[in-house]
């Protein structure tokens, strides 16, 4: 009985549902949609694990569908949803002002939420499968794919984008309007500061023996990564987009009759525009948005000022400047991308990404240790792996941003895993999990954790499980795995058995986590979260 209650009404009383604001219900829609998502990612990611083990699991052309439809989910599904719920409630919250609109939040992840579920449908019902990556001309290949499967799967991503929009202009609109009964704000002040010019200027003038040019920065700097951050998160909207345009012009004119011929399209040109954008999300977006987390969490978990903020704010603008430029190092194996590209773009300026990534570390982790003793919270222990993530995935991302190793490395699951996966199981996800536990309190009006026990098994299953299959699978590359193969004779099977057991832990992990929440919040009240709010008022939380 105690159970039951506790699963129905939540964990002491759970979530009050009929309490929380308008802000706070359209954070954690967002927010519980996206662990639902990464949910379907992990289990897909877990089927083609298991499918390493036992080759004939399923067919051929599912196996490379839920390839291709794993990272839309993971990335725009999942990951986009919970950081745009979170940055929608954070910058209003930081600013200390409401949020601009709440109809376009609430717009946000309906619209980002659907084009996720329509892109799956792509795949799971037509198994259209040009991979994630959509080089030209696989995408408009309708020999191979249903075109109605890429019509859908299109669609869905070009609706995902439109939802990112409606983030972008509502993250700017906030920054920069001036809410009813107050005082008009400059404009100068404020897109300086946005943009880490004034840290810039501040080390500029101490260099120099002149007073700082702003003792009080007019945006703060988590705000200052958001804003950066979402200004890559517009071009690379933008880019995905037109090729979603260019994708679906060719799919209807197969559908109707008059087929475009696709190499009216130069593929490597084509190539370089798509990963410029797609690049904004791993080394613009990802990177900037991370760092920008970290300070924050490093800032509540020690009640403390970041150290070193002028350089922080610098190093964030260099970082943005430095991922508009670095996308070349997908191209290091394309025989007509010029050499010149590969050395400037592909090498060595991807090779400083190893330092502005190195400040962000440094800055974090010296706020954190000047605080000490601290004591080892979910926020904590949480933000810890996934700087460890990040220290693991840019150093392999440098090795393998040279032109001979990426020779070798290009094309085997040293790129996938010992990398992608390390940067986001590992860095990415760690750290939004701790951004999810220091909010809860914030968002949920003080709901308490059902179980510590369950958190802290969370912790490690997901730890180890995420770390263990990109070793793993990073030595099957070691030993010549290649990535966008399906092995079917069992090559390479200890250390597929190993990776689909690590695998496992991660997928328990985050039952754990779902099984956590549940009981936290209880079934009322996770359905209170999408009925809609009792009052309107624009206050992010209730007033004392």
């Amino acid at each position: 009985m105690g159970f039951i209650n506790t699963l129905i009404n939540g964990n002491e009383g759970g979530l009050k549902s009929e309490g929380l604001t308008p802000m706070q219900k359209i954070t954690l829609r967002a927010v519980v949609l996206g662990v639902l998502f990464y949910g379907l990612a992990v289990i897909e990611g877990q089927l083609m694990r298991v499918q390493g083990v036992v080759p004939n699991l399923f067919s051929e052309d599912h196996y490379f569908s839920i390839m291709t439809v794993h990272p839309i989910i993971g990335i725009f599904g999942s990951t986009y949803l919970i950081v745009f719920g979170a940055f929608t409630f954070l910058v209003p919250y930081l600013m200390k002002k409401p949020l601009y609109s709440m109809k376009l939040a609430n717009f946000t992840w309906i619209a980002i939420g659907a084009g996720a579920i329509m892109s799956w449908l792509g795949g799971a019902i037509y198994h259209y499968a040009p991979l994630y990556t959509l080089y030209w001309p696989l995408p408009v290949d309708f020999t191979q794919f249903n075109p109605i499967g890429g019509l859908v799967f299109v669609g869905g991503i070009a609706i995902i984008m439109v939802g990112t929009l409606g983030f972008i202009y509502n993250i700017f609109a906030t920054v920069f309007y001036t809410e009813d009964g107050h005082e008009k704000r400059p404009m100068k002040p404020l897109i300086l500061s946005a943009l880490g010019i004034d840290g810039m200027l501040n080390i500029w003038y101490k260099i120099t023996g002149r007073e700082p040019y702003a003792k009080e920065p007019a945006v703060s700097l988590p705000v200052v990564a958001i804003f950066r951050g979402t200004i890559d998160t517009l071009l690379d909207a933008l880019v995905i987009l037109t090729c979603g345009v260019l994708i679906i012009v060719y799919i209807v004119g197969d559908m109707t009759g008059m087929p475009f011929d696709y190499t009216s399209v130069n593929a490597l040109l084509y190539k370089n525009f798509f990963w410029w954008g797609l690049d904004l999300i791993a080394d613009g977006l990802v990177l900037i948005y991370v760092a920008g987390t970290w300070y924050l969490l490093a800032m509540l978990i020690t009640g403390k000022k970041l150290f070193m903020q002028n350089i922080a704010r610098a190093a964030l603008l260099l970082e943005l400047v430095v991922s508009w430029m670095v996308w070349s190092h997908h191209l290091l194996a394309d025989q007509g991308q010029p050499n010149m590209m590969k050395l400037l773009s592909g090498e060595m300026v991807t090779a400083f990404e190893l330092v502005t990534q190195g400040i962000a570390v440094f800055i974090t982790l010296v706020t954190l240790w000047s605080a000490k003793p601290l004591k080892m919270t979910n926020e904590l222990k949480f933000l810890l792996a996934g700087i460890m993530g990040f220290m693991i995935a840019i150093p392999a991302a440098i090795l393998q941003a040279d032109m001979g190793l990426n020779r070798i490395l290009h094309n085997t699951q040293w790129i996938i895993f010992t990398h992608v996966h390390a940067a986001i199981l590992i860095g990415l996800t760690m750290t939004l999990y701790s951004a999810i536990y220091i909010l809860w309190p914030i968002l949920t009006n003080g709901a308490k954790l059902y179980s510590q026990k369950l958190a802290n098994f969370h912790f490690w299953a997901h730890l180890i499980g995420a770390l263990g299959m990109s070793c793993f699978m990073g030595l099957a590359a070691m030993d010549g795995a290649l990535r966008r193969v399906l092995y079917v004779d069992g090559e390479f099977n200890t250390y597929m058995i190993l990776g689909a057991l690590c695998g496992m832990l991660i997928l328990i992990s985050w039952l754990a986590f779902l099984i956590n929440v549940v009981m936290t919040i209880g079934i009322k009240g996770l359905i209170g979260i999408y009925t809609p709010a009792k009052s309107d008022t624009k206050d992010l939380v209730p007033a004392a």
